[in-house]
């Protein structure tokens, strides 16, 4: 009898073609009173509520980098504080909606922009949010430099995001959190090529100082270590600005080959070592170039330094 059931059961959903709200929630593993709207208009769900393949390692992503940030949130938020969350390079802000959804909504104070420059998309999440009545949400159609100088923004951000953020948007996701003073960063940086230009442009030298630039002499290799210097030049910018820093997997490499995840709290610690070896790192690479323009708040005292070498 009960294999009868099962099988009129598979059958009505096979006619219907919908999955029934739990089914649904034990496949994306839904927190209590997440909306199944929001992931619809987000085509993370197709309208029959079937999963999209597509957007299935996005939201794997997203749900995982949640457990890091939520926690942050719930600190900051002690006393009552109406926490405010910059999401740069926001895309079709998967992970801004989801913020809002599992955490600020319930909450009801404290505010997300996010930061994009392709207008199309912010047109479309701006009507989205609308639609959802996400009212603490802004969307900003311009570049995350750009809203460093916006004089309309909050003077002060808590939370820095960055998800895949291009290129150098991920320098300019930080030093826009310095100069915010954010008491938090969480970043999973995407391609860069800004210091892997630099090592190109040098090779030829730098292979007459050092058998070190045998580990960047092929193109491939120049590509990935570029990526691997910035990464670790931005975690030693952060230490020496005040942050402690974490460094882990976001989520199984099948999933993203941009899976490194920075997270940085800040504590006013600033390491005067980290400083040291930044300033060390750019030497040895041949990037001394890049300290007045990337690195802008070294403490002077390492710049001096390294102006007078």
């Amino acid at each position: 009898m009960a294999k009868t059931e099962k099988k009129q059961g598979d059958k009505s959903l096979q006619k219907t073609g919908k999955a029934a709200p739990q089914d649904i929630a034990a496949q994306l593993e839904l927190k209590p009173g997440q909306s199944i709207d929001l992931l619809k208009a987000l085509h993370i769900l197709t309208r029959e509520g079937k999963l999209n393949q597509d957007s299935r390692r996005k939201l794997k992503q997203v749900y995982h980098l949640y457990q890091f940030i939520e926690p942050i949130l719930q600190d900051l938020a002690k006393n009552e504080h109406a926490v405010t969350l910059a999401d740069h390079g926001a895309g079709k802000s998967y992970l801004g909606f989801i913020l809002y959804d599992l955490y600020f909504k319930a909450q009801g104070r404290g505010s997300i922009y996010g930061i994009e420059t392709r207008a199309p998309l912010v047109e479309a999440s701006q009507k989205l949010a609308a639609e959802l009545g996400f009212d603490r949400m802004s969307f900003l159609n311009m570049s995350v430099a750009e809203s460093t100088q916006a004089d309309f923004m909050p003077e002060r951000f808590d939370v820095i995001t960055a998800l895949h953020a291009c290129d150098t948007a991920t320098d300019d996701a930080i030093a826009f959190g310095l100069e915010k003073k954010a008491k938090a960063m969480v970043l999973v940086p995407c391609c860069q090529a800004e210091v892997a230009a630099c090592l190109r442009q040098t090779k030829a030298i730098s292979l007459t100082r050092t058998p070190l630039a045998e580990l960047w002499r092929h193109p491939i290799h120049t590509r990935e270590m570029g990526s691997q210097i910035t990464n670790v030049l931005r975690c030693l910018y952060l230490e020496a600005c005040g942050y402690q820093v974490t460094v882990t997997e976001l989520v199984g490499w099948e999933h993203s080959m941009k899976n490194e995840l920075i997270v940085a709290r800040y504590t006013g610690h600033k390491k005067r070592a980290a400083a040291e070896r930044l300033k060390q790192l750019l030497t040895e690479f041949g990037l001394e170039s890049l300290a007045k323009t990337r690195y802008t708040q070294l403490p002077q005292e390492a710049l001096a330094e390294q102006s007078a070498e």
